[in-house]
């Protein structure tokens, strides 16, 4: 099986599957109680509290909030930054276009309750224009989200510029890290963020746990009532998870040196190869800065879906686009925002490569695409 699919999910790290083998016997005690055991766990939770803190360059680690996953963790942001804002006048929300559909979700959420929500197309690029974000920036924002690296061309956003204009003006202001860690320098240091979100398995860690960075200074409703993680996210917080997702944000940190450079050597081969090999293909947001993991082809005419199966069926795992909107019949509403049509964009596959991913396996990935995409168009 060749897998270039990292934008979904990376496959689990082996020190950390060795480590979730250990800790779920040895952390069963719930962090909350005063004995022994518990006291043991809530010492190892401190302990993971303080690296990812460390790590992202936040002030305290009371500002990190263990979650259940990147998208919960973004909605907390969303809905209970929105819920819990200290100035009642200012109720609007400005985002992109082309956000996760656990943001889109999170601001419709926040439409319903009232909320004026502006959605900020892209340029053609793929990238969002900073001055397009920042003249919606009125007198009666409350929050601001934007994505640092979509997930489904990997094209670089303008948060800091944002971010810092946000600053300026008195508003929350929201990233979606998800898809910039392990990728690009993406912590509190480069980007003056409120609020950072990010899961464990792209990089490397388990499915089912992420995180909230959020400043001590942004007031905060819960979403689920509880006295844990400092009253923002009520319910037992599973040490080990919480462990297993340093170890892999760790493990990315190291590689920033190493990794990019290679994979964008390969990504850059792969994109080369296949349009030589069929001319007609388009790279999407090719002339946008990108994250050197992700290729977002178009192959004008193809039934994606169709391709997709092909190149499973030959154990080459790909994407059509988000894993999180998988299933759906509607085309991306990433590649539709970018002025792609509803066929084109149905013609589209993502590749995403990672740290497994070999000259072996482009080889392979192009071999096939240069045999399927003419059969799928009937050539």
């Amino acid at each position: 099986m060749i897998y270039l699919d990292f934008n979904a999910g990376a496959p689990l790290l082996p020190q950390v599957a060795a480590h979730l083998s250990r800790a779920f016997a040895e952390t069963w005690g719930n962090p909350s109680s005063v004995h022994q055991v518990g006291r043991q766990g809530r010492k190892r939770l401190d302990v993971a509290r303080e690296a990812v803190a460390r790590a992202f360059g936040a002030s305290s680690p009371r500002e990190v909030v263990f979650t259940g996953s990147g998208s919960e963790a973004a909605a907390l942001a969303l809905i209970g930054g929105w819920l819990g804002r200290a100035d009642l006048r200012r109720s609007a929300v400005v985002t992109s276009a082309i956000e996760h559909p656990c943001v889109l979700g999170a601001v419709k959420r926040l439409e319903a309750l009232g909320a004026r929500v502006e959605r900020i197309r892209p340029e053609p690029s793929g990238a969002v224009a900073a001055d397009a974000m920042l003249a919606a920036l009125g007198d009666d924002v409350a929050l601001c989200s934007l994505m640092w690296v979509n997930n489904e061309t990997g094209a670089l956003q303008p948060v800091e510029a944002v971010a810092r204009a946000c600053a300026e003006r008195g508003i929350v202001f929201h990233t979606d890290a998800v898809q910039a860690l392990g990728k690009v320098p993406a912590t509190l240091r480069e980007v003056p963020a409120d609020l950072l979100s990010f899961s464990a398995h792209k990089l490397g860690g388990p499915a089912g746990v992420g995180a909230l960075i959020a400043r001590r200074q942004v007031p905060m409703a819960a979403l689920t009532p509880g006295h844990q993680e400092n009253g923002r996210r009520g319910g037992t917080p599973s040490v080990a998870l919480a462990e297993a997702l340093v170890l892999a944000l760790e493990t990315s940190l190291t590689e920033l040196s190493t990794e990019p450079p290679r994979l964008a050597a390969l990504r850059d081969d792969l994109e080369r190869r296949v349009c030589a090999a069929l001319p007609d293909t388009r790279v999407t947001a090719a002339n946008a800065t990108r994250v050197a993991t992700t290729s977002n082809l178009c192959f004008p005419g193809a039934d994606g879906e169709a391709l997709l199966i092909a190149l499973d069926l030959e154990g080459l795992c790909v994407s059509t686009g988000a894993a999180c909107a998988s299933g759906s019949l509607s085309p991306s509403h990433v590649l539709t925002a970018m002025g792609l049509s509803a066929a084109e964009a149905q013609a589209s596959l993502r590749l995403s490569l990672g740290r497994t991913t070999t000259s072996g396996h482009i080889d392979a990935v192009v071999t096939a695409l240069a045999r399927h995409v003419p059969a799928s168009l009937g050539l």
